[in-house]
């Protein structure tokens, strides 16, 4: 019973994060702003970082399930 909220948490934040990761990939390679007035390194960084902590969050949710 208790697997069940884990495992759709872990398909969430694997969700989120692969598409944030594509999302900014797609956004720095056509050399587009990631966020508008921000610094365009800090910005794809900090998404970069976010989205990889989304996925390693995504694995522990599901190794706990």
């Amino acid at each position: 019973m208790e697997s069940g909220p884990a495992i759709f948490t872990g398909a969430v934040f694997a969700l989120f994060g692969t598409a944030l990761l594509v999302w900014t990939a797609t956004r720095v390679r056509r050399r587009e702003p990631v966020a508008l007035g921000v610094n365009p390194v800090a910005s794809a960084a900090l998404a970069s970082v976010v989205g990889v902590v989304a996925l390693i969050l995504a694995a522990w949710c599901l190794a706990r399930a």
